[in-house]
């Protein structure tokens, strides 16, 4: 296993980590994801560790704690060798209190996930969310009192905006304050509208990407193929709704371009989707999910081996886009793209 920094900070992580939004399955969306109990999470837990994954990335909001209550569980007696990233931020009730990332939410959601996960700290707690009712000041404040009170180690931010990021980060400067060495996003070779503005900024700024949904919601599974019906045990025919949208023939013509490269490589196409991302600037680590064993091993296949660069320029046309205003200009207007190259 590869290990890299986090951002600019100094906490070394693996470039793979475990996503445990399948631990727990409560509600329509999660129960889709999966339904892991303690028993077949402290399996995969095993599964990681023995691989040398020991990032383990939850949130309060998943399966309405039930995610955090069975990783705790699962980690029991071995705190000392794992990373726990959870985040907070979204609804977790119907109250107002429920919600955001005032002070007095923050502390109280704090608290709760310690409770749920068994442990004294949180290594990495990240904003599951902007919160635009809650100044950016109170929020910094509040985790910095956190940080200083021990029960987080590190933070950061999750599907932000660039705006909101760099606001965070030249607050967090002027005050003394934790900067964000995190960010949560969402990045794939079915969606790449995190490089245009969020990328750059994380360079800059170094701020790590933690990847998720490296296999864009489902979609690059190797399953799910031009002119064939969408598999009966696809979970797109449950969550298509609350994911990124696709479009089709952009999607058959990735995958085509994944089946090649599969083929040259004798690796799997989720293996090859995953190990694209781990060349790309900025990500830190890509956080993979996992039903059940067979999958986890298959994902964790991901590395070891390394891509060409023929290889990695044909799945980057197979996926390009063109970003939107006021980006598009550096991309196809000479003067705009001397001034600008893209990050490499």
């Amino acid at each position: 296993m590869e290990y890299r920094n986090l951002g600019a900070s100094g906490l070394k992580v693996p470039v793979l980590s475990f996503g445990t939004g399948t631990f727990g399955g409560q509600g329509p969306l999660f129960s889709a994801w999966g339904r892991s109990g303690a028993s077949e999470a402290r399996r995969l837990i095993d599964i990681c560790l023995e691989a040398g994954v020991n990032l383990f990335d939850t949130a309060d909001v998943y399966s309405n704690g039930a995610s955090e209550e069975i990783l705790g569980a699962a980690i029991k007696g071995r705190r000392d060798q794992v990373l726990i990233s959870t985040k907070t931020g979204l609804p977790m009730g119907d109250s107002p209190l429920d919600a955001g990332t005032s002070r007095y939410r923050l502390v109280a959601a704090v608290d709760a996930a310690l409770q749920r996960l068994g442990t004294d700290y949180i290594d990495l707690l990240q904003l599951h969310a902007f919160d635009a009712f809650t100044p950016v000041d109170e929020v910094l404040s509040a985790l910095d009192a956190l940080v200083r009170a021990g029960k987080l180690r590190y933070v950061g931010a999750s599907n932000f905006s660039g705006w909101h990021l760099m606001k965070s980060l030249g607050v967090a400067e002027r005050h003394g304050w934790p900067r964000y060495v995190a960010h949560q996003v969402y990045y794939s070779l079915v969606g790449r509208d995190y490089e245009s503005e969020l990328m750059p900024l994380a360079l800059d700024q170094g701020v790590g990407a933690l990847v998720w949904s490296p296999l864009g919601w489902g979609r690059l599974t190797g399953k799910i193929r031009r002119g064939q019906p969408l598999p009966t045990n696809s979970r797109l025919h449950e969550t298509a709704q609350f994911g990124p949208p696709v479009d089709d023939e952009k999607l058959y013509a990735i995958v085509d371009a994944l089946d090649a490269v599969a083929a040259e490589t004798g690796r799997s196409v989720p293996q090859v989707a995953i190990a694209w991302l781990l060349t790309r600037p900025s990500v830190s680590s890509v956080i993979m999910g996992a039903r059940d064993e067979a999958q986890l091993r298959d994902n964790l296949g991901a590395v070891g081996w390394s891509l060409s660069a023929h290889q990695i320029a044909r799945l980057d046309r197979a996926s390009a886009v063109m970003p939107a205003y006021p980006y598009y200009p550096y991309r196809i207007q000479e003067g705009f793209a001397r001034l600008n190259p893209p990050p490499v």
